[in-house]
């Protein structure tokens, strides 16, 4: 079911995408690969903390008008127990028994030009997860669980061309289900290439 509803979202991002879209020259249309690493920030009762988090998303937007854009946007994001610090010794990269959360996306995303350098950006979409950290009962229970939810984020930045740009964002992961909540927040760096 959860599978069907992914492809079915994706799909329709797709389709409808081209509504969106104008006879816009002076806009920029076209692919995109955006990679994000920087703090994620569990918040809820035994698994609160912050960790190293990472995302990659890809997908398309449509030039709506000169300085604004919109389009579908898939991607794939790690927010928990990743060392970051051992990449380069042989320390475990994974943290043996933290809060940990993964999972793929499927949304919109737009892109707004204040200025032909300086940007905002905004996304939003359905969040696939899988997630394994404590329960939040008196006497914690370590769980795993795999379901859906949303995520949205904010962001700013600076082109340095039409094809590159680097920014700051936060996004916020929705991933709660049952007695396990691992809603996080990443607030990161991240790079743009556009094709």
């Amino acid at each position: 079911m959860r599978n069907t509803a992914i492809v079915l979202a994706m799909a329709a991002a797709f389709a409808a995408a081209p509504a969106f879209a104008q006879d816009n020259t002076a806009g920029d249309s076209g692919f995109f690969v955006n990679g994000n690493v920087g703090h994620s920030y569990f918040g809820s009762g035994h698994n609160s903390g912050s960790d190293t988090g990472y995302a990659v998303d890809g997908g398309y937007r449509w030039a709506v008008t000169p300085s604004f854009a919109i389009g579908p946007e898939v991607g794939y994001n790690d927010l928990g127990n990743v060392r970051l610090k051992n990449i380069f010794n042989s320390n475990p990269v994974i943290a043996p028994g933290k809060a940990s959360l993964h999972g793929w996306t499927v949304g919109a995303n737009a892109h707004y030009n204040l200025t032909p350098n300086w940007y905002l950006s905004a996304r939003t979409g359905l969040y696939a997860w899988n997630g394994h950290g404590l329960s939040n009962d008196i006497n914690p229970v370590d769980l795993r669980r795999t379901s859906d939810g949303y995520y949205g984020g904010v962001g700013f930045g600076y082109d340095f061309s039409n094809r590159m740009g680097l920014g700051l964002g936060y996004d916020y992961y929705r991933a709660k289900k049952d007695d396990l909540n691992l809603s996080t927040g990443l607030l990161s760096v991240n790079a743009e290439v556009r094709f």
